[in-house]
């Protein structure tokens, strides 16, 4: 992996803001909204529009606090991802995107919750706003990432990733924020020796793929906002990364279970349960994902797409 692919990776790796999640008694500083539960169910399962709504909602009511902006755009990634992903190398994933003027929107959005975080660690630093500045940037880096933007790519995740360790200096016990450092970690250590040279040059900081998968592991098991997606990246790496496939079942087989209308975590079980040799499993995953109602037209067809080109690779198998 070159430096430019690293680059994209991370920026890829930050493809989830958010996981929904209850909010259980952990220790943590976030002082989540009281809609944000709801409001995160209906991304994950798919009810995008809803979601968009809903975060609206909390924009308008909570005008100085970033979180509804990120999940305004947390929605609109997962439309910008499901238009963009093909099926390659035996599992589906964004990969490529043109810069389009639809993505304003989304930049906006990344731009608003950055400076609301900002502005109020001015007044008074805190793990919380701090934590909030790394998933803005983090949300930057993932749409440079998809559209060839390495440099910006690159930059954002670095100032991400200081946000993140700036959070956990002020609060410890801030889990979450070993989301961002643990898929850093993890992919700046899996660059090839030319690129570790690049990355030198460039002052990229370096990072351990043990330490990241590690951190992956906290935010999975104790994160309050952040458990379901380090399931989800943890999985992804097994499968893409380390070829444990196995392993990469048994950690998204909860996710998949506790969102069965999200056609994309359908898709990414069906592509481990093909890689394993298990034809029906992955077949049934296929077809359910081709079957879930999806409300935008352009993201429906494309998800029939992907489920056609899966079953008909697992017949070449």
């Amino acid at each position: 992996m070159n430096l430019l692919q690293m680059a994209r990776r991370f920026g890829m790796a930050c493809l989830l803001l958010l996981a929904p999640l209850s909010i259980p008694a952990r220790a943590s500083s976030l002082t989540l909204p009281p809609e944000t539960p709801a409001i995160l169910d209906k991304i994950y399962s798919f009810d995008l529009q809803g979601a968009v709504e809903a975060a609206q909602h909390m924009e308008q009511e909570r005008l100085n606090h970033p979180l509804g902006y990120l999940l305004e755009t947390e929605a609109l990634w997962w439309r910008i991802w499901c238009a963009s992903a093909d099926f390659k190398y035996g599992m589906s994933d964004a990969r490529r995107r043109p810069k389009l003027e639809s993505d304003r929107r989304y930049f906006e959005l990344a731009a608003k919750a950055l400076s609301l975080a900002e502005a109020q660690n001015k007044q008074g630093e805190n793990a919380e706003m701090q934590f909030y500045a790394g998933m803005a940037e983090a949300a930057f880096a993932r749409l440079y990432a998809l559209r060839g933007e390495n440099r910006n790519t690159a930059r954002a995740g670095v100032r991400g990733r200081e946000h993140f360790l700036r959070a956990k200096t002020l609060d410890t016990d801030l889990v979450d924020a070993d989301l961002g450092l643990g898929l850093y970690n993890y992919y700046v250590d899996a660059l090839s020796s030319l690129a570790r040279i690049l990355r030198f040059f460039m002052g990229i900081p370096g990072g351990s793929k043990q330490d990241g998968v590690r951190l992956l592991e906290h935010a999975m098991a104790q994160g309050v906002l952040t458990s379901n997606i380090a399931r989800f990246y943890l999985a992804l790496n097994l499968h893409r990364y380390d070829q444990q496939y196995e392993k990469a079942l048994g950690v998204l087989g909860p996710l998949a279970e506790k969102y069965p209308t999200n056609p994309l975590f359908q898709l990414a079980r069906g592509d481990l349960y093909a890689k394993l040799g298990r034809k029906q499993q992955a077949l049934a995953c296929y077809r359910a994902a081709s079957a879930l109602p999806v409300q935008d037209a352009e993201c429906q067809n494309h998800i029939h797409e992907l489920a056609r080109v899966s079953i008909a690779a697992l017949g070449s198998q």
